[in-house]
């Protein structure tokens, strides 16, 4: 009797299982094991499917077009890297005006899905940082200097016959551009700003979208008003040589400033809600048109900042106020020195005792400008290079432990989910990967770095990952280079030698073996084929690059702090005249999923 119970219960799971369809709104299948009377059964999921079968029956006859379905989260696709100051126009400077929207239409007629910009933020323009993104005078506002003044005429803030002669540039030279436009937005007749002040109230305008509003409570626009004040007052290289009342932020001082600069102070708020409402028309446009925007984040911010003055318990300073280290990176392919930034480290221990409350604010006006946002140098959260500040190259600087995942666990409670890309090049340990994998973010790769090494370089396409961003170059690379300029009799100027020509031999080698090509093939587009076949689900292309021009389009030269950031499309191009490279991207696009 206990034999034939034993047998009984061992060929109960011998039976026929059942296979059960239920309704579900779930757009997944999936198979539910239960037991019943006489079988071991699974409930089957699939759409709206309720069906309940055992091995061996007949499945339903919609059974072969159960097919598994992608996540929209996961599809493939590709981008643009081009920042705004590169748009053609008549003022010396692209802004947010008319080209702005006609790019992000050309991007959709390229089956483009992200467009990548650099930092929005105003750059330094006393530290000589030639007009640099990266060296901003502040981490939350946004550069007036693209701020459209066609679109202000469009608003009734400016009259057409205001307008400035048009300035035939085809680089952007920062000061120029900046004593044309500044004048005319200083002076708009803004009288609906005439009250305006340092008050928690939002400002609003009958021509100002409730959705660009700002809150002037918040603290890094009241920081960032009364900063440029101050600067706007004394002729110094830094706040460190602010009379100690202003440099310290003495209540009376600064009181005593917003009386005498109150004009200032008004007009510099009421600017940033210019440059918001702009940058959110066209943001808005974007969306429409199927278009992520993806922002960049410096990890660090310039010393002559906002930030650093507003802030200075968050900073390694002394007790007068002057970095003890500051920000590089050692020996690298860019220099054999390494890289001396020079912008002040973080406390990171005192950041943690205030729940890192810059940071979250600093996350949260990302999230309000971006869809997404690479932040630049990730490395430095896992561990950093710091230099000593008197020193003169960043070679003998020493590594030092990042804030990790405490920062990012404080980041994600207050913020919630945030869409981050890890710039995870230069050198990469160990610690970094685990700390990119944890938060979920994908990574880097750059076709360019591919070819000097052997078959385990990461850069190479058979290398890459799903969850990663791969670029034929960034804007600290150079352009891969031009084709012939009778494809191209628009900008037959740009042909100083690009990234290819300046090639060594064998890694030339390396690379028409490995897309198996021949030197008289498109390099250019040879490489962005290869991108976009990349099993990485995002690729980014730099605007240079599609219109296969050469080293005098390159963006920025790392290590060196002239002559960067001032190429543009030039005046005689429009987007309208680039449906041939649109036609052969989105073909391209096509061809590898990534429409």
């Amino acid at each position: 009797m206990a034999i034939q119970n034993s047998l009984s219960y061992f060929t109960s799971f011998l039976s026929t299982p059942k296979f059960h369809f239920s309704s579900s709104n779930s757009n997944s299948f999936s198979a539910i094991p239960f037991r019943t009377s006489r079988s071991r059964a699974f409930a089957m999921q699939f759409q709206n499917a309720t069906v309940s079968v055992a091995v061996g029956e007949d499945l339903p006859e919609n059974y072969a077009d159960w097919l598994p379905k992608t996540d929209a989260c996961n599809r493939r696709r590709a981008g643009v890297l081009l920042h705004p100051t590169s748009f053609p126009g008549p003022y010396g400077i692209g802004d947010l005006g008319d080209q702005a929207f006609r790019f992000i239409d050309w991007l959709q007629q390229a089956g483009c899905s992200v467009w990548q910009v650099l930092p929005l933020v105003p750059p330094g323009r006393k530290g000589g940082e030639d007009g640099s993104p990266y060296s901003g005078q502040d981490a939350n506002c946004g550069n007036t200097g693209l701020i459209s003044l066609d679109e202000l005429v469009k608003d009734g803030l400016l009259m057409k016959e205001e307008l400035p002669k048009p300035l035939d540039a085809d680089r952007v030279n920062y000061s120029i551009a900046a004593d044309l436009k500044d004048p005319l937005i200083a002076k708009l007749e803004l009288t609906d700003f005439s009250w305006l002040c340092l008050s928690n109230v939002a400002i609003a305008c009958p021509w100002i979208n409730s959705s660009a509003s700002i809150n002037i409570e918040d603290c890094w626009l009241e920081d960032a008003a009364y900063f440029a004040a101050i600067d706007d007052s004394l002729n110094t290289f830094s706040w460190y040589d602010w009379p100690e009342p202003l440099k310290n932020r003495h209540l009376a001082a600064l009181e005593e400033i917003y009386e005498r600069k109150k004009d200032f102070v008004n007009i510099f708020v009421a600017q940033q809600f210019l440059f918001q409402r702009q940058w959110q028309k066209v943001h808005d446009y974007a969306r429409m048109k199927g278009v992520s925007i993806m922002g960049d984040m410096p990890i660090y911010v310039g010393y002559h900042s906002a930030d650093v003055w507003a802030n200075k318990k968050h900073f390694l300073l002394n007790r007068n106020g002057f970095p003890l280290l500051v920000s590089g990176v050692p020996p690298d392919a860019f220099s054999e020195t390494g890289q001396l930034w020079g912008s002040p480290l973080y406390d990171w221990n005192a950041m943690e005792k205030d729940g890192y409350s810059w940071w979250i604010t600093r996350l949260q006006r990302a999230q309000n400008l971006f869809d997404e946002f690479r932040i630049d140098h990730f490395r430095g959260f896992a561990g950093y290079w710091a230099v000593p500040s008197e020193a003169k190259v960043a070679m003998v600087g020493r590594w030092k432990v990042g804030p990790r995942e405490s920062l990012f666990n404080a980041i994600f409670r207050s913020v919630g989910k945030i869409n981050i890309i890890a710039e995870d090049l230069g050198v990469i340990t160990e610690d970094v990967v685990q700390l990119r994998k944890s938060i979920g973010a994908p990574g880097m790769a750059v076709l360019q770095f591919g070819f000097g090494s052997d078959a385990e370089n990461p850069h190479l396409p058979h290398n890459h990952k799903p969850n990663q961003v791969v670029y034929t170059g960034t804007h600290d690379n150079d352009t891969v280079g031009y084709k012939d300029p009778n494809l191209c009799p628009i900008i037959p100027f740009f042909k100083i030698r690009g990234w290819w020509d300046n090639l060594p031999q064998q890694e030339k080698s390396n690379v028409l073996n490995y897309l198996s090509i021949t030197e008289e093939d498109d390099i250019s587009w040879a490489l962005i084929r290869a991108s976009v076949a990349s099993i990485a689900q995002t690729t980014i292309i730099p605007m240079q690059d599609i219109l296969g021009l050469g080293g005098s389009a390159r963006m920025n030269i790392p290590a060196t702090q002239f002559g960067n950031w001032s190429w543009r499309l030039p005046s005689t191009m429009s987007f309208d005249s680039l449906n041939t490279e649109a036609k052969k991207l989105r073909d391209m696009l096509s061809m590898y999923g990534r429409l």
